[in-house]
């Protein structure tokens, strides 16, 4: 099932893997080192498939490993060189990597905004994703040259991170018009962001471009476009 705009009062949104990717023209260079193919559309592709694996394996918001074991090989590092380049890979992924605009979603966002919609971003982050979304062209807080948004939570500066429910306690200082169940949160890992928004009584939806998680009992979208139908 498929929800749409039209079934929320307000909707929040994940940053990572659904606003902005790791930079692909970071990590395809890096990888391709160890024989990884470097093209644009392939790491992002690569990004959905690694985090379906780190999802199925349960992987916490610090653990990385089943990731990027999985990215490299996406990409096309061999079996013989994959341990290396995902230890190359682990040693460059950073929270200031996650800053490659997804175009289609910076798109929707501003539509949503434009049709009235309230916005805010909940996602984990390091204390830098505020200023990454207003450089990368995303959102930002209140007026300015972006779709303007009425929050960045960013896990570090309030010191809880999903999938703890609290996370969402306080988005909702700027939502207070907003009865939960009518929210929904749009993350791309089924053990962060489904779970967590689950737990806060918010209705969770997948960002699943790829089909990655065909058959699960959530509602999911292949991009945000749509959203708005």
């Amino acid at each position: 099932m498929i929800a749409f705009v039209s079934d929320f009062d307000a909707i929040l949104f994940d940053a990572g893997g659904v606003l902005v990717l790791p930079d692909p023209a970071v990590l395809g260079p890096l990888l391709a080192y160890f024989g990884g193919d470097p093209s644009i559309e392939l790491h992002v592709r690569a990004h959905y498939h690694a985090m379906a694996v780190k999802s199925t394996a349960g992987a916490g918001e610090t653990f990385w490993a089943e990731h990027h074991a999985a990215y490299v090989r996406f990409v096309g590092v061999d079996e013989h060189d994959a341990d290396a380049a995902a230890r190359a890979m682990g040693a460059s992924f950073n929270a200031f990597l996650w800053r490659w605009p997804i175009a289609q979603s910076v798109a929707a966002l501003h539509d949503l905004h434009r049709a009235g919609v309230p916005i805010g971003i909940v996602s984990n982050a390091h204390g830098q994703i505020e200023e990454t979304l207003r450089r990368s062209g995303v959102c930002q807080v209140g007026d300015g040259p972006h779709t303007p948004v009425r929050c960045v939570i960013d896990s570090h500066v309030v010191g809880v991170a999903k999938p703890d429910p609290r996370i969402f306690d306080f988005a909702f200082e700027h939502f207070g018009d907003v009865a939960r169940d009518r929210v929904a949160y749009i993350g791309d890992s089924f053990t962060m962001d489904v779970q967590g928004a689950r737990a806060a009584g918010l209705h969770p939806i997948l960002l699943d471009p790829y089909e990655d998680h065909a058959g699960t009992d959530f509602d999911r979208i292949r991009s945000l476009a749509e959203l708005i139908r």
